[in-house]
């Protein structure tokens, strides 16, 4: 049986489009929001998946980056206050098999970090113990599938001034995303612009 999700992506309206070797998924629901998810055409890895909900007065809002980041450049004649490029930058950027996030500009040693899950298992809780770092947060393809998290699964590892949190994607979260590929290799996909992608 297909998860909730699954259907919820099969019932949206969907174009795509295939450009610098990704194939661009655009979905509308019916309640007014937009997902965008960006998968490599050679592996089938998600790249990028971002949300957009209508603003507040019926406008349209920013997109919320759940993986990937938005890579804006730096206005060298900006005025006023710049977020300093020192500042941790946290950026989930999954693999095929795992959840994985990458806090960069960290760059203290693996054994000044604490990582943890919340009590009621639906969060992981990075901290540090020169109390220079904290940061919680949830991984929203758990919630949607009705999973929780088991503290044991939680992985790190450190290099290059950057924190590297892993977590294994479980069993129903591989089948889910293998019949969602399934489902994404049927559609029609422009290489120059945006068609249906109902399957044909």
């Amino acid at each position: 049986m297909a998860s909730p999700w699954l259907e919820k992506l099969k019932k949206a309206q969907k174009t795509c489009i295939i450009q610098d070797g990704r194939r661009k998924i655009h979905y509308s629901f019916s309640d007014g929001t937009e997902l965008s998810e960006e998968y490599s055409v050679k592996n089938g890895e998600l790249i990028v998946r971002k949300w957009r909900k209508k603003g507040t007065l019926g406008g349209v809002g920013n997109w919320d980056y759940e993986i990937g980041e938005e890579l804006v450049p730096r206005r060298l004649d900006s005025e006023g206050m710049v977020e300093s490029t020192a500042n941790p930058i946290f950026v989930r950027k999954d693999t095929l098999t795992n959840f994985q996030w990458r806090i960069r500009n960290l760059p203290y040693t693996i054994d000044n970090y604490i990582v943890t899950v919340s009590d009621d298992n639906q969060q992981i809780i990075i901290k540090t113990k020169n109390k220079k770092y904290y940061k919680k947060f949830n991984i929203p393809d758990m919630e949607r599938n009705g999973l929780v998290l088991k503290p044991e699964n939680v992985q790190i590892a450190h290099a290059n001034n950057t924190l590297i949190v892993t977590y294994p994607k479980p069993e129903e979260i591989l089948k889910t995303e293998k019949q969602l590929q399934q489902e994404l290799q049927k559609m029609k996909a422009s290489q120059d612009g945006d068609v249906d992608c109902r399957p044909s």
